[in-house]
Formats: C-alpha cells, structure tokens, sequence
C-alpha cells in the first residue's frame, strides 16, 4: 500500500526542491541588488577611512602653523633647580639672567605641646584668620580627633590641622596656613587663641610700636644716582628742600626728594615692619615754567618822586641773584613710578615696589589711590634708610608718618614652637630684590613663572631656550599622518599587491581589510589628484624672505628619498617621505625659526599667514574634508544610492516572498491531486484482485 503523503511537508514528490530550484533563479536580481549594496558600503567605509586620514593629516599640518605651532616653544632650565626652577611660556624672549633667592614664601605652622590621645577641646566658637580669609564655626566640645577632623572639612585651601608624633607614644597639634606671604599671617580669635595659648602653642607678647619721619630733621639730601645722572640738562635736580614736613607725614613735590633714616633699634631688629600710605596727586608741571623762563625773581619796582614840576626816578633794586637761563632745548615731563627705595649697608639701593593703584589718577581730581606699603627687614638685609625720589615734574606724593613694629609681636602674642613662619619670598633679579607673597612669581620675567624652592648657596642661572624636542615630534607626527594619507590613496587607486606588503607597520588583520579595498577607486581620479597636489606642496620652494637660507623641506632632512638610496625601490616611488634624523636634528638646532617660516608664513604684508607648506596643505584637505566637500559629497551619493538600492531589495524581497508562496500552494494541489489518483489507482488494483481470488 502506498504511503501517505502531505503536501509540503512529506515533500513526496520533490516539490521543495523544484520550488527551491524554481526560487533560485527568482532569486539572482535580489543577489545582483544585495552585492550592489555591499559595495556601496564598502566604498562608504573607505571614502570615511580617507577622510579620517585626511583630516588627521589635516589637524597636525596646522599645528605646524597656527599660533601654538611648536617652534615657537621654549624650555627653562636652571642651574640650582634644587633652589629654583622656571617653566617659559610661548612669548617669553630667549635669554639668560641671574636669580638669587634669598629665602622662599612661608607660611605660619604653629606647634603645641604635647597633647594626650583622645584629650577634649572645650565648646566655644573658634575663630582662625589668614589674609583675607576667615573660618570661624561654634564647636559643641569633643575629642580632638574630631575637633581636628571638621577644622580641615571647613578649611580646605586655607587652615590645615593635624596630629603629630614628637615622642614615642606622644603627640602635638599642628595647626597651619595653607597661604604663603607675610601678609597671610595665621590669627587666632575667641576660643581658638584660648587654646592656642593654653596648649602652648603661643604666648602672650607685649606690642611696641615706634612712628617717625615726620620732622624736617629726619630727612636728609637724596644721594645721586646713575638715572638722575642721565635726565636732561637743565632738569632741577632732586631737592630735600621740595619736601614738606607735617606732624601727619611728608608732601614731596615735583623733582623733590630725601632720605629718612630708620631707627638704629628697628633696623637692627629682622623681624621689623615699616608701614605706612603713599599717595600721587598731579599738579602743575614744572617744566612749563622752566621752559617759558618764569623762574626769574619777581621785583617790584623802585618808585619814583615828583616835586615842582621834576620826577625823580628811584636806582631800581639789585638782588644779586642772576635770571635763569631758558633751557638749550625745552625740558619734557618725566612720568617715572620709581620713587620709594630701600638704602642698605653698603650704600646700594633697592627699589620698593608702589602698587600700580597709586598711579591710577582720578580724571577730576587728579588724585590717585591712597596704598599702603610694608617693608619688611627681612626682604631688604642690611636696610639703614627709606629714599624718596619723586623724578616726577607733575606729580606730587604725600608720605604719611611711618611705622615701625616687631613683625612677630603685633599681634599681642607670639608663636612658642614654630616650625616656620609667615614671610614672603626674597629673590634677587639681574641684582634687583623683589618681593613677592607666593613662591610661583609669573610677573618678573615676561613669559616666565619662577617657581621658588629653597635659598640659593650661589647665584642660579635660567636660560630659555627653543625646545626642540617638541618641534621634532611635531616633524614626525606629521611626516607620520603624511604617509598614512598618501598609504591610503595608494592601495585604493592602484590595483597592485606589493603596495600592501611594502608597509611592515599593519598587522595581518590589517593587511586582510586592505587586500579588500586593493583598487576600489582604480577609475576615480579624485585621491590621485589629492595625492598629486600634496606632493607638489611637499617639493615646493618657500622663499619667505630675500636672506632665507632654509626654503624646502628636503634642506632639513624631510624627503622622499632622506636616505639617499641609489638602487631602485618600487617603494620609494609611491611617494611617501623619510626623515634623515641628523640633518633635522642639526637644522632644528640652527635654523629653527627658518623651519617655522617655510611651515607658514604671510607673503603679502597683512599679518595673515598665506603661504607654506602647512597653510597649503592645510588648504588643500579642507576642500576634501569639509563640511560640503568633495568627500562629504562622496558620501552623500553613498547614501542616496544605499538608500534606493535597500528600497529595491525590500520590494524584491517581498515579490520573492510572494512567488514562493504561490509556487509551494500550486505544487502541494497538484501534490494533493497526484496523491488522490494514486488512491484511485490503488482501490482499482484492489478491487481487481478480489475479484480473481472470488473468480478462484
């Protein structure tokens, strides 16, 4: 008996497989679209590999000539960098100078006793200051573990506290400032001086103040010097006899000047403090007198007599004093902000810094700022004297009374056990002391940040020079992107294996993906126009200036052929290039602002960089990578294409579908109609062999 078949499922007849062969063929323009869209999106992918090359090459060219191009780079270096150290920014000069460093910035770091473990520090409110800076919060009492704990959450960046081992088992309270600068002094009020002084971390101090310079006596004749030496002739010299004195200070007018002597006890004294408030006002410039020849004495006349009719003229007076000669050539007002200087042992002056405030005149009244100035024994060793000097022909200062204390002492108490105290940092510049609160001094050397360590035992020398090293990894980093570009534009132009193998740098993998894309683009004559026009650039000359003697990349040791190779290498004419490190070396070395130059450089007079080999290429990949450009337009075709050809596979897709639905429903009816007969056919054999067995 014949087995039982369903259609579609028993697949009796092969009907799958006729259906399957049937759809095979259906099939192929579905395949044709499916392999269309693969290569669309293989060209996509590489069209976005160029760019990214492209752009990568593209970014490092304009670091090459763009403002923070690495030629212009410098490197600070010091000869005592256990003492002090410089970091040179972009603008600084190249140059050497002499630093001395006569002490770094302090801060307070104050000590107490010992102090037991897990010992309460009672409630109160507790007050600590520094400079401008206050934390001051109510404290319920607690162990000091704790105290110490929310002392440091509240003072972050200001007041630090912490617990220090001084003997086996034995420990003290640290507390310190966190700012450097005699001004930024630490203070203890309310509970917290409480404590400081019952844990003997200070003591109570008798303050002692001593005023002078306010008294004519007090002042003596300036002492010459090399800038008065050289004004114009004809100029006032500096005078004690411009200067006023009052019980509230001195008034020093135009070209006025004087010495006041500091007390043998307060200049012997290192922790002494001088202060006092200087204060410019403008006022009528004494030159114009001078010039016009007003300066004469003015006489009145002699009188006269008249009697009877007869006037009898009086000898006119004779004062002995010959009228002043007008200047060979009209004096010019002198402006100078040098005016305060610190007269030492050795008879040498130091230039005392007046804040830039004072010189700031009022448009009305004409009057500047009113700044206080502190000067420190410390700073200035060996300080016997103030020197006034108003250079100035149309400005006048007053000079409040000065005041002298003990630096430690004005507090009304002092520390007992201080590891280091508050101070600014000393240094001496090209010879010039200056003064500074923070030991990172960015405002001495333009395009320099002096960063002070410890005393110098000799004078430090810093010498900025180009840094190099920076410049030649620029070098390399581009002729690195160069070839990785001009690589890529290689294998994708050119149907050739050995473009492949000649780059030792790609792994096997890399190689693999590249063997795919090998000639993608053999008929697109946009990368081969791109690699033509970068070569151009690359050989090109640069004459920047009439006396250049660097113009082309070959003459620092960039080429295709840096090594010099004789034989022939299929390699070395795809055009990639090669760095004789020597040459560069030695030419970064000595002509390291030639080399910038030929990078980019303004050929016209507009202060605009037009020219070069970075500006060029720079130029010529933006039109590939831009937005809009030949590569995004590239991209866009892409995707309009990518697009239809999806839309052309979802309709196949579907019609497909809908074919082999019809062709699996025709072949199961006639599956259906073949397995009937065969029943058919079966009941007849039957019926006709019963037939013969009853015959039988």
């Amino acid at each position: 008996m014949a087995g039982i078949g369903i259609p579609g499922v028993s697949d009796k007849y092969k009907t799958n497989d006729l259906v399957e062969g049937l759809m095979k063929v259906e099939r192929i323009p579905l395949t044709r679209e499916q392999d269309t869209l693969e290569s669309y999106k293989t060209q996509q992918s590489a069209w976005r590999d160029v760019n990214q090359k492209m752009s990568s090459l593209r970014d490092s060219v304009k670091t090459l000539y763009s403002y923070d191009n690495p030629f212009n780079n410098k490197l600070a270096s010091s000869t005592d960098e256990f003492a002090i150290t410089a970091d040179a920014g972009r603008d600084a000069a190249f140059d050497s100078f002499k630093i001395d460093v006569i002490t770094p910035a302090t801060c307070d770091r104050f000590l107490s006793k010992e102090i037991a473990k897990g010992e309460e520090v009672p409630e109160g409110t507790y007050t600590f200051k520094t400079g401008d800076k206050t934390i001051s919060y109510k404290w319920r009492g607690g162990k000091i573990e704790d105290f110490i704990t929310s002392l440091n959450k509240r003072g972050a960046n200001t007041i630090k506290a912490s617990l220090i081992g001084v003997n086996k088992g034995q420990k003290a309270l640290l507390i310190e400032s966190l700012k450097t600068g005699a001004e930024n002094r630490l203070v203890f009020e309310d509970a917290a001086l409480d404590y400081a002084l019952d844990k003997e971390m200070v003591r109570k101090t008798a303050s002692k103040s001593t005023t002078f310079g306010t008294r004519a006596s007090d002042l003596a004749s300036p002492s010459a010097d090399s800038i008065s030496q050289a004004e114009q002739e004809g100029m006032p010299e500096l005078s004690a006899a411009n200067v006023k004195a009052s019980k509230t200070g001195l008034l020093v007018g135009p070209r006025g000047g004087g010495e006041i002597k500091i007390p043998a006890a307060v200049a012997s004294n290192e922790n002494s403090r001088v202060e006092f408030t200087i204060k410019a006002r403008k006022t009528s410039d004494i030159t114009t007198a001078i010039n016009q020849g007003l300066d004469a004495p003015d006489i009145p006349g002699a009188g006269s007599i008249t009697f009877g009719g007869v006037t009898v003229e009086n000898k006119a007076s004779e004062t002995g004093i010959p009228a002043p000669e007008k200047p060979k050539e009209d004096l010019q007002e002198i402006r100078s902000n040098s005016v305060l200087y610190a007269v030492l042992e050795d008879g040498t002056e130091s230039e005392i810094e007046v804040p830039a405030a004072a010189w700031e005149f009022d448009a009305k009244t004409g009057q500047g700022q009113e700044v206080r100035i502190g000067v420190d024994a410390r700073k200035f060793p060996g300080i016997k004297a103030l020197s006034i000097k108003n250079r100035n022909t149309g400005v006048e200062l007053e000079v409040s009374a000065m005041t002298a204390f003990d630096a430690k002492k004005d507090l009304g108490y002092e520390a007992v056990h201080a590891i280091s105290e508050a101070g600014d940092a000393v240094i001496k510049y090209e010879g010039i002391t200056i003064t500074r609160p923070q030991n990172d001094i960015d405002d001495v050397v333009p395009g320099v940040t002096l960063h002070v360590n410890e005393k110098t035992e000799r004078t430090a020398t810093i010498s900025i020079k180009p840094d190099t090293e920076s410049a030649k990894d620029a070098l390399i980093q581009f002729v690195g992107k160069y070839n990785q570009t001009v690589a890529e534009m290689n294998i994708l132009s050119q149907n050739k294996p050995e473009i492949i193998q000649e780059l030792d740098y790609l792994t096997s993998d890399e190689k693999e993906s590249y063997q795919k894309k090998l000639g993608l683009f053999f008929n697109d004559f946009s990368l081969s126009s791109a690699k033509g026009s970068m070569q151009r650039i690359i050989t090109a000359q640069y004459k920047f200036s009439e006396n250049a003697e660097i113009t082309m990349l070959n003459q620092i040791g960039i080429s295709t052929n840096a090594t010099n190779y004789s034989g022939y290498n299929p390699g070395k004419m795809r055009g990639y290039l090669e760095i004789d490190e020597k040459k560069l070396d030695e030419n970064l070395k000595n002509n390291l602002e030639d080399i910038k130059k030929i990078f980019g450089y303004d050929s016209d007079g507009d202060l605009i960089v037009d020219s070069g080999i970075g500006y060029l290429i720079d130029k010529q990949l933006t039109s590939y990578v831009q937005t809009g450009g030949i590569l995004a337009n590239k991209d866009s075709v892409l995707n309009r294409q990518i697009d239809s050809t999806q839309k052309k596979i979802t309709k196949l897709e579907r019609q497909l579908d809908d074919k082999e639905a019809e062709l699996r429903a025709k072949y199961g009816q006639m599956e259906g109609a073949l397995n009937s007969l065969e029943k058919q056919q079966e009941g007849i054999t039957n019926f006709t062999k019963q037939n013969q067995r009853n015959n039988n």
